[in-house]
């Protein structure tokens, strides 16, 4: 811990920066029209004549239309006028409009409580975009940027919210999102976004489109019988370790040789490896717990550089499934166990975890970890989970972490990788 601050020695870039008291006179210059290239460089030249200082800035483009904010302080007693008139002249000269707004200080302090709220639609429509900002605003919010993050599979973009607290906001926009069929996923702001994370995801149906257990049981000819004690597990009539025998029982006696057979079946979720390929880049750890089996995720787990993996092993003795499995079972409890486990491992804290999952087997994980991030999932989980993503694209989940489709393509094409899933 620091010592208190009137004790510590001081350091040089200890001083505070530079902002204008309340009552200090300030001008708001904000300019407006086509882009080019020269734009800011133009005005702040402009400005530089008058010897005021900045204290800030804000540039947006769309569609190639440039709206330029910058806050200075007052030019000296006398000048205002001629500033006024000047960079007038020089948006004149560059086809461009300028308005200038006289007031005091700095901007107003944003309100405690700071969230990114991302909204993802396909598509995302003026009425729900509308329906989500004025809860905002009820929940006592206020929207102080709006930024896009991807156009395309879906249309994502991210408000920065201050002034109410991430659960406020989370209660108040979840009921909403699934009225309207768009995704919001609240994110408390704060540096720990930008810190190293580990993602830890289910398999199946999540990190890949199919369940395993009905590949193998289409090869044993089994798929009814599998499919009936799977009925029986979600009508609550067996648990997840009672199903998983009973239907673990139904391979005995298939040759081994069916698991290759059954990895080159697998069908990964589309943007699964742009995800993966991405976390890797930015420095996060990835790992995967199924309750399906190590035949299967320990190819993945080479396949995609994934660094932890932990399923169920099923038994093979002389060359055949022996209709049993070896070791500790990976059930609703051990998913939510093996992520504090794969935490601790990579040295990161829980509350920089993120989990990702689709059924009621993931809830501990998604619960114990920093984000729970229920996907395509079953209703109780949809709304037992931090966010829900509803889109059949697992990159998406980039965007939960203020990763932008542009960053990603940039990368990519830097490694000379095809953007593709």
């Amino acid at each position: 811990m620091d010592a208190p601050s009137q004790s510590r020695p001081h350091r040089p870039g200890d001083e505070p920066a530079a902002v204008p008291p309340a009552d200090v006179p300030t001008l708001l210059v904000k300019i407006f029209g086509k882009d080019r290239p020269g734009i800011t460089a133009g005005l702040f030249d402009t400005l530089a004549a008058y010897a005021v200082d900045v204290v800030d800035i804000e540039q947006v483009v769309t569609r190639g239309r440039i709206v330029l904010c910058a806050l200075v302080s007052a030019p000296p007693r006398g000048a205002e006028g001629d500033l006024r008139a000047t960079v007038h002249s020089w948006a004149e000269s560059m086809r461009l409009q300028a308005e200038i707004i006289s007031g005091l200080g700095d901007n107003r302090p944003r309100g405690t409580g700071r969230s990114h709220v991302t909204v993802l639609g396909q598509p995302l429509t003026a009425e729900s975009t509308a329906a989500i900002a004025a809860l905002i605003t009820g929940a006592g919010g206020n929207i102080d940027r709006i930024f896009r993050l991807a156009k395309y599979p879906v249309t994502a973009v991210e408000f920065a919210v201050s002034g109410a607290e991430p659960a406020v906001l989370r209660s108040a926009l979840a009921p909403e999102a699934a009225a309207r069929g768009v995704d919001v996923a609240v994110v408390p702001a704060g540096l720990q976004r930008r810190a190293q994370r580990l993602v830890v995801m289910d398999v199946d149906s999540t990190l890949i489109q199919d369940e395993v257990i009905e590949l193998f049981a289409a090869h044993a000819g089994c798929e009814a019988e599998v499919a009936e004690v799977t009925a029986a597990a979600m009508r609550g009539d067996l648990d997840f370790e009672q199903s998983l025998h009973a239907r673990v029982a139904l391979l005995a006696g298939l040759d081994v040789s069916v698991v290759d057979k059954v990895r080159a079946e697998v069908r990964l979720t589309p943007g699964a490896r742009t995800l993966i390929r991405t976390l890797k880049r930015l420095g996060y750890q990835v790992g995967v717990v199924s309750g399906g089996f190590t035949q299967v995720t320990d190819d993945l787990q080479e396949r995609l550089g994934l660094d932890f993996a932990a399923a169920n092993t099923l038994e093979v003795v002389d060359g055949r499934l022996t209709g049993r499995v070896t070791g500790p079972i990976v059930d609703r409890a051990g998913k939510a166990r093996l992520l504090r486990e794969f935490a601790a491992q990579a040295g990161v804290p829980l509350s920089q975890t993120v989990a990702v999952g689709d059924g009621a087997n993931d809830l501990d994980m998604l619960n114990a970890a920093g984000l729970g991030v229920a996907f395509n999932a079953k209703p109780m989980v949809r709304q037992a989970a931090d966010t829900a993503v509803n889109v059949p694209f697992l990159d998406t989940v980039l965007y939960l972490l203020g990763v932008t489709r542009e960053e990603i393509e940039a990368a990519d094409a830097l490694d000379g990788v095809t953007t593709a899933p």
